[in-house]
């Protein structure tokens, strides 16, 4: 049998694709990832690494294209490590993340249950109300945009097409200020310099638009003139500063500080006002977001007569949408700013049936149980890591009849709904939500009943 080499050219019809959207060949029994080809694709490879098990490899020529196959409309796509599936048309970047899903659940999970058919997004452009731009400044000239694959370099990308159209202005004005004040950026290496990230957020319902400069250091020279150049922009509701001087890769800091406007900008969301502050987590796709929360509510069957308990609530956009329907919702969050914020929420929403505890969901459920407080209906909408084992035993020491699990990650998703089936709850169906057009993630909403 020929043994693969590094820098052999092989033929290769691409299979599929992995979580992280390379595609998916074999070649001789061993498996070649390739970046940037398509299911269906018949291309030549040029093998870049070779391990025990499998090779990596880069597309050297297109022999016969798969009729899935797009030309990418973004000028960073071969480089930048973001819309990995953009060189596809959108049917099949369903079919492949709800056979992610379906994957996900039967391999990792070991269960088989209804898996309803993805819901798909109205746009797949200009959705991503939330960015995070790495900078880096030579000779006075801003350079922004995002890592390239699996790296820290950074790939130049002035208008996202994933992101809003404002945000583009919001840089415009970053580098004038940049210019104008001789500002330096943050070395990784060096630890020094001033400038680390730029950090935007627009509230898509009422357009008001957040800019925070996230920076090594404790105050910005001249930020008289980055506020004039970021007022112009309409919309521009407020700026910000996050101090981050430490030296790992986290984005953002534990302090923030407004330099202009207010601490929040306001969104609404299923008829529901939300304040949203700079470290608060919030979906990133409004549209989508309704639909998820639409079939969340839905698979909590509320009658009216139920207590929520909300375990990782942000703020509190979930849990909040689904007071109505709820007699008491308890709402747990480890952000200190973002519980403000739910706060906040509930008033300025007229809502008085919601308690906030400020702890992670792990000790939030736990003085709840201490208290003896009873959860009809848990939601759970943890982080890509999924849930601590240890709060699966408090739930069910909460004995509540069904849980929602909101997941962003269907691999930690299928591990923890395994978890949940031996502590007694069943899963009885799931519905993919493609959150995030043109990337490979998926957001997943599951339902389980008490066995």
């Amino acid at each position: 049998m020929e043994t693969i080499k590094k820098n052999d050219e092989i033929k290769l019809h691409i299979e599929g694709m992995t979580s992280e959207g390379s595609a998916v060949s074999h070649y001789n029994g061993m498996a070649v990832f390739v970046r940037g080809a398509v299911p269906g694709d018949d291309i030549t490879a040029h093998i870049i690494k070779v391990s025990k098990s499998y090779c990596i490899a880069r597309v050297q020529e297109i022999i016969s294209p798969s009729d899935s196959r797009i030309d990418s409309d973004c000028p960073a796509f071969k480089s930048c490590g973001g819309c990995s599936l953009r060189n596809m048309t959108y049917d099949e970047e369903l079919k492949y993340k709800q056979s992610r899903v379906e994957d996900a659940i039967k391999r990792i999970g070991h269960l088989d249950f209804p898996i309803k058919q993805i819901i798909p997004a109205d746009e797949t452009n200009r959705y991503r109300n939330k960015a995070q731009f790495p900078v880096f400044i030579e000779n006075g000239e801003l350079t922004a945009g995002f890592y390239a694959y699996k790296s820290h370099r950074i790939i130049p990308c002035s208008d996202c097409l994933l992101q809003q159209e404002d945000f583009k202005y919001c840089l415009e004005a970053f580098s004038k200020w940049v210019k104008k004040a001789n500002i330096t950026s943050y070395d990784e290496r060096s630890k020094k310099g001033l400038l680390r990230h730029i950090y935007l957020r627009k509230a898509v319902s009422t357009g008001e638009i957040m800019a925070c400069a996230v920076i090594n250091g404790k105050d910005i020279p001249k930020k008289e003139l980055l506020v004039e150049e970021l007022e112009k922009i309409e919309g521009m509701k407020s700026v910000c500063l996050n101090i981050n001087k430490n030296a790992g890769n986290v984005i953002f800091g534990d302090e923030t500080k407004v330099i202009w406007g207010e601490e929040t900008i306001c969104d609404i969301l299923l008829g529901k006002k939300f304040e949203i502050s700079p470290e608060s987590f919030y979906q990133v796709n409004h549209n989508q977001c309704e639909k998820l929360y639409e079939k969340a509510i839905e698979y909590a069957a509320f009658t009216g007569e139920e207590n929520l308990v909300d375990l990782y609530c942000g703020v509190g956009t979930i849990g909040l949408s689904m007071a109505g329907n709820a007699k008491q919702v308890f709402e747990i969050e480890i952000v200190s700013d973002a519980i403000k914020n739910a706060k906040k929420n509930a008033r300025i929403n007229g809502i008085q049936n919601a308690e906030f505890i400020c702890a992670d969901a792990l000790n939030g459920a736990r003085e709840l149980e201490k208290r003896g407080i009873m959860a009809d209906v848990v939601v759970l909408d943890p982080p890509r890591k999924g849930c601590n084992k240890e709060l699966f035993d408090v739930i069910k020491l909460m004995n509540p009849k069904r849980i929602v699990y909101v997941s962003c990650d269907s691999a930690t998703l299928a591990r923890d709904l395994a978890i949940l089936d031996e502590k007694g709850y069943r899963a009885v169906e799931a519905t993919p939500v493609d959150m995030f057009p043109r990337t490979t993630h998926v957001e997943t909403v599951c339902l389980l009943c008490k066995q």
